[in-house]
């Protein structure tokens, strides 16, 4: 998209360091290394600024799939009372990959339930 919010068509993008330097319409620039993404739609890395990664390992627990906020809650804090160390870290593994792979490169986590046995840590 350029400046004026149109899409570019058959574009180019130049990457410099980590960082998006230029855009483009047409035969690209020289470049030491290049990805061929026709038919792809680029973007900047997304940001997620709300998660609980820890929620990652009740989200498909049958009773609460469609369960209405309050009554979601009252059954799930028990269990996550009951969240190690272990839990927590592979829950947030799984979440970190879920968002990479959705095209989140930043997130903030909201771990307000500490895991049980974290000693110091928290």
């Amino acid at each position: 998209m350029d400046d004026n919010r149109r899409e570019i068509r058959d574009g180019w993008v130049a990457i410099t360091d980590g960082f998006v330097s230029a855009i483009g319409q047409g035969a690209p620039p020289q470049a030491k290394q290049s990805v061929d993404a026709k038919d792809c739609l680029v973007t900047p890395g997304l940001v997620n600024t709300h998660h609980h990664l820890y929620q990652n390992l009740t989200r498909a627990f049958p009773p609460m799939t469609s369960a209405p906020l309050f009554g979601w809650l009252q059954t799930l804090y028990p269990l996550w009372r009951t969240l190690d160390e272990e839990s927590a870290h592979v829950s947030a593994w799984v979440g970190l990959a879920e968002l990479a792979m959705s095209g989140c490169t930043t997130s903030t986590d909201h771990l307000y339930v500490h895991p049980a046995g974290a000693g110091d840590l928290l």
